[in-house]
């Protein structure tokens, strides 16, 4: 609209996610496949696309490829509106280096701000689930005047030592950020409740440069966003918080009002796909008022043939159950269950192959992985344990195109 402020979104999608390794031994942690269709970093974009910010510059990379090919086919724009997303690679502008940190990232990308002449920068994470409405964000940011708004997210105040902690005034004003603090601050309205930090920021550009400008001259800073950056505008007065709790997302119900989840670990990774499997899911993947885009496969419908059948499922397009049953789990495009197999609370990716008479329970399977017949995944975690990556929660993970083991 006339009068509205200049936008650049940026998203930080340089992550390694050592964490979710095997998934991750091939691709970037944003290019983690998720619910079926979906890689991770769709859902900052569908939240930005849909709040109308469309000029979006993605910093890639560890093992960026996937990613890269991803963005390039599937997010595409109206050039003739000027609207872009667009992948762009650790560029060494400064030298022969790779990124720092998340804020030398930023830094040696300069570039596109300048470009761009953006009023306000926003820049978000690549690598957790949830809906948002930003543009609601960028109203308060603007209403308060702040250098700096970062998006908080009320969590129990016994579990806040796992995240870096905004303590905030009752207005919301920040009064310092505390990586992973011993005693975390309550909220002035909510004692037992403390803000964890979700890693989205809205900045005025003129206040992200001279922070950007003043951390790279600090050969101590480690040149991260939450852990120099925001310490240091919160000291000069001029960070604020939003708080996720108040964003009101069309088509939300109150089930999965406020739903985020930060993946970073195979088992809140596995968790968030059983979230999405109930009647009523706590993260509705139909919403369709606010959509997560991207870009599905020319395949044909799924078929359930020879007796085979899927409860309590999410099933995708190309999938052929053929005398298998599949109970509780999300099956990914292309995959093949064989007849008298059984899986059940799985997370099956693109083009795997369960075999006649195989059993699979609370594991991932990544693209194109094999279960010959017979083959015994998640019913023995000992056994597992000597062939596959086990998780925490006992989570089985078989990484991408690996073939299992029979006895």
């Amino acid at each position: 609209m006339r009068g509205s402020p200049r936008i650049l979104g940026i998203v930080l999608a340089g992550g390694e996610g050592k964490r979710l390794s095997p998934l991750t031994q091939d691709r970037a942690k944003p290019a983690v496949p998720f619910g079926g269709n979906y890689r991770l970093v769709d859902f900052v974009l569908s939240n930005l696309v849909n709040a109308e910010i469309r000029q979006i510059a993605v910093l890639t990379q560890y093992k960026s490829h996937s990613l890269d090919r991803h963005i390039t086919t599937t997010w595409r724009m109206s050039s003739l509106l000027g609207n872009y997303i667009t992948p762009v690679p650790a560029q060494q502008r400064l030298g022969p280096r790779w990124f720092t940190g998340s804020a030398d990232a930023i830094f040696q990308s300069l570039n596109l701000i300048h470009d761009a002449r953006p009023e306000i920068v926003v820049v978000f994470g690549a690598d957790h689930v949830y809906r948002m409405d930003p543009a609601q964000m960028i109203d308060q940011h603007l209403q308060t005047g702040a250098g700096v708004t970062v998006a908080g997210l009320r969590v129990p105040r016994r579990d806040a030592d796992q995240f870096g902690v905004i303590d905030a005034t009752a207005e919301g004003k920040v009064k310092s950020f505390l990586e992973k603090p011993s005693d975390p601050p309550g909220l002035p309205d909510s004692p037992e409740e403390s803000f964890a930090s979700m890693g989205n920021y809205v900045f005025t550009t003129e206040a992200l440069l001279d922070a950007l400008r003043a951390d790279a001259e600090d050969d101590s800073s480690v040149h991260d966003m939450g852990g120099s950056i925001m310490p240091m505008l919160a000291d000069k007065g001029e960070a604020w918080v939003y708080d996720f709790g108040t964003n009101k997302v069309p088509g939300a119900t109150e089930r999965d009002h406020g739903y985020w989840r930060d993946v970073g670990t195979m088992d809140s990774y596995f968790d968030a796909h059983m979230d999405l499997r109930s009647v009523s899911p706590i993260f509705n993947l139909y919403n369709d008022r606010w959509p997560i885009y991207t870009l599905p496969p020319q395949l044909p419908p799924a078929k359930f043939v020879l007796g085979g059948r899927a409860e309590d499922s999410m099933v995708s397009a190309g999938v052929i159950v053929a005398g298998g049953t599949v109970r509780g789990s999300v099956v990914s495009p292309g995959v093949r269950v064989d007849g008298a197999s059984y899986v059940e609370d799985s997370v099956l990716m693109d083009g795997v192959h369960i075999g006649e008479g195989a059993v699979v329970r609370r594991a991932i399977l990544d693209k194109n992985v094999v279960v010959p017949p017979f083959a015994r995944i998640g019913v023995d975690h000992d056994a597992d344990r000597e062939r596959y990556h086990v998780s925490a929660g006992g989570v089985t993970v078989l990484g991408k195109g690996a073939r299992a083991i029979v006895d």
